[in-house]
């Protein structure tokens, strides 16, 4: 009688324990499918910082470019190719600058996902890639790298704003704005510090020769003139001929220059080259001109990102 007892008891026990296990699990697969957050997905980790400050913590921001990545060669897994088709909101560069992403973002776009080119709205300017006296090989190309000039990443993020508050449910409005307005603040005292450290850098020592073509916008804002680039071109994909190498040569010894900025995320071997044709006499000085680099490395936010270039481009330019 005992046994019986015994194993109904334990039969019981098993009852009461898987149901409390099926009702625990229905009760938590509920409260996840309903706590499902807001997400944001940005394809570049400079426009990712960007976001993040607008958005805080109203959503989750999703950055698909790694630190020191080179976003004109950067591609996508499958598993990220999934996050941009599942995103409320996409923010992405445009202007063919994620050469790779592009494809992914129109599938996405298609798919029903709100996406905002932020290039495309920040007025853009076009290219003049020829050095002077060459070849302007990419005349009336959009240049895609807007973010160097501080007065036209402000433009954009109050349109990220725009975007984050009518295309992302859920959201905090005032809040976005709140963040939006304060992140508008840090720019605008940017772009004060920029102006008055360029304004120190003398006139004739204003001619810019950079890796590739990148400081178009921030030439344009500041009073610098860009006289070459070591790749004529507005993409590390290209490739400098011999042609171009001379080119440029001529242009920097009728200016005078003997730096070059070089971005500190590609390798520095096409600056050195040009150091050799110049028989030795040239300085190359390392930017973070198109990725940030992780927290605490030089570059790990936008803000800290254009401080850094600005110092060393302020130092290099005046020879101090």
């Amino acid at each position: 009688m005992s046994v019986r007892v015994g194993a109904a008891r334990i039969r019981a026990a098993l009852v009461t324990l898987i149901s409390f296990f099926v009702v625990a699990g229905t009760a938590t697969g509920c409260a996840g499918g309903g706590d499902e957050r807001p997400a944001v997905v940005v394809t570049t980790n400079i426009l990712g910082d960007i976001t993040r400050e607008i958005v805080g913590d109203e959503a989750d921001v999703s950055v698909l470019m790694k630190p020191n990545a080179d976003p004109h060669s950067f591609g996508l897994s499958a598993v990220q190719a999934a996050e941009l088709e599942n995103a409320d909101l996409v923010v992405y560069n445009g202007l063919g600058l994620e050469e790779n992403v592009l494809r992914h973002v129109e599938a996405a776009r298609e798919s029903g996902v709100a996406t905002f080119a932020a290039g495309e709205a920040a007025d853009p300017l076009t290219f003049h890639t020829g050095q002077d006296g060459g070849p302007e090989d990419e005349a009336g190309e959009p240049d895609p790298h807007f973010w160097t000039d501080p007065d036209r990443v402000r433009k954009a993020a109050g349109l990220i704003a725009d975007q984050v508050t009518e295309h992302v449910d859920g959201v905090d409005g005032k809040a976005v704005r709140n963040n939006a307005a304060r992140y508008d603040g840090q720019l605008a005292d940017l772009t004060t510090w920029m102006e008055k450290s360029f304004a120190a850098v003398p006139e004739d020592r204003r001619a810019l020769v950079t890796n590739h073509h990148v400081f178009g916008y921030l030439a344009d804002r500041f009073g610098l003139r860009v006289i070459g680039a070591v790749i004529p071109s507005g993409t590390t994909l290209a490739s400098p001929s011999s042609s171009d190498l001379r080119s440029l040569t001529r242009a920097m010894e009728q200016a005078g220059v003997r730096t070059v900025f070089a971005d500190s995320s590609q390798p520095t071997k096409l600056a050195e080259v040009l150091r050799q044709e110049m028989g030795g006499d040239v300085d190359v000085v390392s930017l973070y001109s198109e990725s940030l680099t992780e927290k605490g490395k030089g570059a790990g936010t936008y803000l800290e990102m254009m401080r850094a270039n600005t110092s060393a481009m302020a130092e290099g330019l005046t020879g101090a």
